[in-house]
């Protein structure tokens, strides 16, 4: 049951990150940076201290009276992780939802799950697993095994993006892909995957202020198990790593291209900008609440960053396909991409199974 409510609350997590982009498209009149960076005020900044306030009691107190070098190493991950986000709003922005999250999070998924296990392999640490234990286990062979399917999945998404760049060369570009971008896309998309594996990095890095949280629960509620929300603790300092990097990054392209007109323009639906952005930002915030339900029933392994990249390259997809954004493509095309999307639910059922052993 642990491990099925695991799965249930990383969906919850994927559903959250594959949709949070669909209000950023219903702004009007705003670039970019600017959108980006409101919606990110709700995500690192707002949502949550909150999120930690209705959850932990005390939750700044374990901030503060954390080392120093845990809280550098979980803000610096996150500064790291932060750039990997920014780079993903510009690759969705570039190759749409459906192929920039394939393309994004299939590479996340890969590095993300490996880099631990190969770091703990040469600084080994009690309770975490190292990449001779994943294949020298039956279930850890099941999880690399889904990762590389995993990994084809991926790389049948992306022939179906270069498909959908020539068919669109032959055609006119409707108004739901007039920004595709491919080959800036790609590249954007590249950093974008390797930097946000990060985000795993930064959740052990701050897992002792995770552990306090979770042991001060666990005193007040005897025999309850984990506690659920360990998590939101640690996401503070995290998010706080991600602001500086997209904020820094947003007000020099507001400067640049002179947009900080944007938050008082009134020849733009403000009200209505502002309510999509905050939508946006605390919708993908959510997928960190609910990894963190997640994790604290599967573990912060492989099969917990897997599993929750899967499940967003699969909404996103399905989203990239609700929104039209193969419109224009050929059939083939688009039986290309239907097919990487199962592939990638094909991993998703071998890495829980992997799980269910361990």
């Amino acid at each position: 049951m642990q491990a099925i409510f695991g799965v249930f609350y990383h969906f919850l997590g994927g559903f959250a990150s594959g949709s949070f982009y669909i209000p950023y498209k219903k702004v009007k009149g705003w670039s970019w940076e600017s959108y980006w960076i409101v919606g990110g005020f709700f995500s690192w900044l707002i949502v949550p201290p909150l999120a930690a306030y209705l959850t932990i009691p005390g939750f700044f107190d374990i901030i503060q009276a954390s080392p120093f070098s845990t809280l550098f190493y979980t803000y610096f991950f996150g500064v790291l992780w932060g750039i990997g986000g920014l780079t993903y709003g510009l690759g969705v922005r570039y190759l749409g939802i459906s192929l920039g999250s394939s393309i994004i999070l299939g590479l996340c998924s890969v590095f993300g799950a490996l880099i631990p296990s190969f770091y703990y392999e040469v600084f080994p640490k009690a309770g975490k697993d190292t990449f001779s234990m994943m294949i020298g286990t039956s279930w850890g062979q099941l999880v690399l095994l889904g990762l590389f399917v995993c990994i084809i999945g991926i790389t049948v998404c992306g022939k179906a993006g270069l498909m959908k760049d020539r068919d669109l060369s032959l055609a006119k570009k409707d108004s739901a892909n007039t920004e595709f971008k491919i080959g800036l896309g790609l590249f954007v998309s590249v950093i974008s995957g390797i930097l946000s594996a990060c985000f795993a990095f930064s959740i052990d890095a701050g897992k002792d202020m995770a552990n306090q949280a979770n042991e001060i629960w666990m005193a007040a509620n005897p025999g309850q198990g984990q506690f659920l929300f360990q998590n939101n603790v640690t996401y503070i300092v995290i998010l706080w790593g991600g602001f500086t990097t997209n904020f820094i990054w947003c007000m020099f392209l507001n400067m640049r291209n002179k947009t900080f007109v944007d938050y008082s323009n009134k020849q733009t639906p403000l009200l209505k900008n502002y309510m999509f952005s905050a939508l946006a930002g605390t919708t993908w915030f959510l997928q960190f609440f609910f990894y963190g339900m997640g994790e604290s029933r599967l573990g912060n392994g492989a099969s917990s960053w897997i599993l929750h990249m899967a499940f967003i390259i699969l909404i996103a997809n399905i989203w990239g396909l609700v929104l039209k954004e193969w419109t224009g493509v050929r059939r083939t095309t688009l039986i290309t991409v239907i097919a990487g999307i199962m592939i990638i639910l094909v991993s998703i059922i071998i890495v829980g199974l992997g799980n269910s052993i361990k």
